[in-house]
């Protein structure tokens, strides 16, 4: 498969949006990827199959999105279920009358409402058309959805991933990603979000495709406990014999300082009565 079309008109590349809508699609695409990045062919073959991650597009999608920010699965997936709850379907005009404090019961934070809110207002007065990113080239629909309040770089590439399918969509900042790329490629430390776009720019325009490949690969080597790359300096073995001089030394030493404190009141003692003698002593002689 091949998406490129002609040159744009200032003589860079451009490329046909494909959409990771099926299985089969993100198959055909990883295909094609190891064609482009033969690097790739120890990945995949570790891998084995790699799951498409897909949700619901539109303002429900992206409203999940952000409940997940910065909060642990397990909490997300709270506040979205109330959310669920409480509405047949999580649309915009719903979060766009809803009143601020019913929609801090759900859980939601007071940053969260606010970005939700502000979404909603966008898609109300129709300055944001979200279903027109799909089609949109990766790079400008990502700074389409990071322009928005709230909106940072990992939620917009998870948002055109998981639920629009772009299939360019590459996430610099995803640490499980980066954690995959050092190990598949063999990097000396995991890349810096800057360091993966660069290192992404290689396999145009299946970003998307190379994204779920890495996690899944991410998976398999950390459940594995596998991890190829060696410590960059070898832990120094340890000397035992010399560990155990030195610890019957330390020993040898708090004995002698013991010691020398017990012997200190012993002396004071020997010392009153050696004196108390020498004062009978002298009373005896005088007559007392």
């Amino acid at each position: 498969m091949d998406a490129r079309v002609k040159p744009a008109h200032d003589g860079s590349p451009s490329f046909m949006t494909l959409h990771l809508d099926t299985q089969d699609d993100l198959d055909a695409l990883l295909r094609s990827l190891v064609e482009q990045d033969p690097r790739l062919k120890p990945v995949i073959a570790m891998t084995g199959h790699a799951p498409l991650r897909r949700r619901a597009p539109g303002f429900a999608g992206l409203a999940a999105t952000i409940c997940g920010q910065q909060v642990s699965t397990f909490a997300a997936a709270a506040i979205w279920a109330r959310m669920a709850a409480a509405y047949d379907e999580v649309r915009h005009d719903h979060i766009h009358t809803a009143r601020t404090d019913r929609l801090r019961r759900f859980g939601l934070s007071a940053a969260k409402i606010k970005t939700l809110k502000f979404i909603a207002r966008e898609i109300t007065e129709g300055r944001l058309d979200l279903a027109r990113l799909a089609d949109a080239p990766a790079d400008e629909a990502h700074n389409t959805l990071t322009a928005l309040h709230g909106i940072g770089p990992w939620t917009a590439d998870i948002y055109l991933l998981f639920c629009l399918g772009h299939s360019d969509a590459w996430p610099t900042g995803d640490l499980a990603v980066q954690e995959a790329v050092r190990i598949g490629l063999g990097l000396k430390s995991r890349p810096t979000a800057k360091e993966m776009a660069s290192i992404g720019e290689a396999w145009r325009p299946y970003r998307g495709a190379a994204a779920h490949l890495f996690w899944a690969y991410y998976k398999v080597v950390k459940a594995n406990g596998f991890d190829p790359m060696p410590p960059e300096k070898p832990a120094k073995t340890l000397n035992t014999k010399a560990l155990n001089a030195k610890a019957l030394n330390a020993k040898a030493v708090k004995n002698k300082a013991s010691s020398r404190a017990a012997a200190k009141p012993a002396a004071r003692t020997a010392a009153m009565r050696n004196a108390s003698t020498k004062v009978v002593k002298g009373r005896v002689k005088n007559g007392r």
